[in-house]
């Protein structure tokens, strides 16, 4: 009983963390974006279903859309889907095994979303950098950061007080 209770804990624990990893990103896309009311996160939904929560609570009267890819090989099926469903923003999971920062799947993602307009927003600095419009988190020790040039292609308007990239 105790081990249940000890485990409780530590999942419970995990989960409050994970959704103070999005408040601030939350927070920052109402005001960068404040048009929009539909995001998508491309992730796999099994292995970062407590992101996905996470990212909901942080988007409060925003629709959340997960789009489930379970490798490298979804990613086309992916952008046809985000191109019927006209999200107004991506949701990048930092940790996903799929899609995460860093990854080629995510600079794929990154690309044609901003060739589509549609701005990708981030929790790490290597997601800027790889082309994310918005980032803070704990991947930026708490700092906002922007990537001006793709704000500018995509029409994001540069949160005060951001460290442009």
């Amino acid at each position: 009983m105790k081990l249940a209770s000890l485990l409780s804990a530590v999942v419970l624990s995990t989960l409050s963390l994970a959704a103070g990893d999005y408040d601030a990103l939350g927070k920052a896309m109402r005001h960068a974006l404040p048009q929009a009311s539909t995001v998508a996160v491309v992730c796999d939904s099994t292995s970062s279903k407590a992101a996905v929560e996470a990212i909901s609570g942080a988007l409060p009267g925003m629709k959340v859309i997960v789009v489930d890819v379970k490798g490298q090989q979804d990613m086309g099926k992916a952008l046809t889907t985000l191109g019927s469903r006209h999200p107004d923003a991506v949701v990048l999971v930092a940790g996903d095994k799929v899609a995460g920062d860093g990854s080629s799947a995510a600079s794929f993602l990154i690309q044609r979303m901003a060739a589509a307009k549609v701005p990708t927003v981030a929790t790490t600095e290597a997601a800027v950098r790889q082309g994310a419009v918005l980032g803070v988190g704990p991947g930026t020790g708490g700092k906002l950061l922007a990537n001006a040039k793709v704000a500018a292609l995509t029409g994001v308007i540069i949160p005060p007080g951001a460290s442009q990239i």
